[in-house]
């Protein structure tokens, strides 16, 4: 089988891509990112001295002819997209996110009508669609998106959707919890946490981190995604998460356990966004049910992974950024 996977810079295709290689009938697998290549320390080794592994530097939203053209060759059997604008802040430039989270995959989706070789185009959703939440969301829950940035997730959806129920087009839709793991870029929450914790750094607590979200490790992301494929059960859409949720606070708390340093002395109290939402919580019932998916991987276990690898590249990781900076 051959795999075309988009966004394959970002830290949670590198973790999907490693556990595609590992399935007896891959063929070929061609991830697409906006940026060059990155190093080892970031996209963890995945196909080296693998020639059923390369990377294709395309900016699918400036580039989607490019992008065509090597699906015309290329003739993927199972496209996986990860690639979206994706941050909390999508108030600022926020047409940038509709371009690439919906108009961009609408594009991408028209030329593929026709293709006989596509088996499914699985889209990656998010839980924020379903905005703050006391009990965790089910699929069936009507969405109530507070951003930007998941107004144009929720669309995303929509689109997929339409496509699936009038022209019979090969969709799936995962929404997945907040995800972690060694890889993610350092101005994400836990690896920051343990940069900051490693250099004795306090760490910047908005809010006080009442704020709640409900945290799983990208292996057990990348399981579900495979389960997902490999189900042939299309224009189905599946929640993944775990079963607890945490406030920000205990995550960092987690983090300190972790490194076995004082909590009390690691963080300082900051202000907090006006306009986060109190919690991100998903039911994953479903997708247990119809493919005998869960999260297996616990919050510590996964910070302690998380932790190892941010030691072991601990020189370069200092020197990467600690703040998010958009990019179109």
């Amino acid at each position: 089988m051959r795999y075309l996977v988009l966004g394959g810079a970002g830290v949670f295709a590198v973790h999907t891509i490693k556990e595609i290689l590992k399935l007896d009938d891959t063929e070929k697998v061609v991830a697409i990112g906006r940026s060059r290549q990155q190093t080892e320390v970031f996209n963890l080794g995945i196909g080296y001295k693998d020639k059923r592994y390369s990377y294709k530097q395309i900016h699918i939203t400036f580039e989607i002819d490019f992008l065509t053209d090597l699906i015309d060759n290329f003739q993927p059997n199972y496209i996986i997209n990860f690639a979206a604008l994706a941050y909390a802040t999508s108030w600022q430039k926020s047409s940038r996110y509709y371009d690439t989270n919906v108009t961009t995959l609408a594009k991408l989706c028209e030329h593929l009508y026709n293709n006989k070789n596509l088996k499914q185009f699985l889209q990656i959703g998010s839980s924020e669609i379903y905005g703050a939440t006391d009990i965790p969301a089910k699929e069936t829950d009507n969405p109530n998106p507070t951003s930007p940035y998941s107004i144009s997730k929720l669309a995303a959806d929509y689109h997929m959707l339409s496509l699936y129920n009038h022209l019979g087009f090969p969709a799936n839709i995962i929404r997945p919890s907040n995800c972690f793991g060694s890889g993610q870029y350092t101005y994400r929450l836990i690896p920051k946490a343990i940069l900051y914790g490693l250099s004795n750094k306090k760490f910047p607590l908005e809010g006080g981190g009442i704020a709640k979200k409900s945290f799983m490790h990208a292996s057990d992301l990348a399981e579900a995604i495979i389960k997902i494929i490999q189900s042939n059960k299309l224009g189905r859409i599946y929640n993944a998460g775990v079963r607890e949720s945490h406030s920000i606070k205990e995550i960092v708390e987690c983090v300190c356990k972790v490194l076995k340093i004082d909590f009390n002395n690691s963080h300082i109290i900051t202000p907090g966004r006006k306009t986060e939402d109190r919690q991100y919580w998903v039911d994953s019932s479903y997708i247990k049910r119809e493919l005998n998916w869960e999260a297996k991987v616990s919050l510590e276990d996964g910070v302690k992974e998380t932790a190892d690898w941010v030691k072991k590249n601990y020189d370069q990781l200092i020197l990467e950024p600690d703040v998010f900076e958009l990019r179109a």
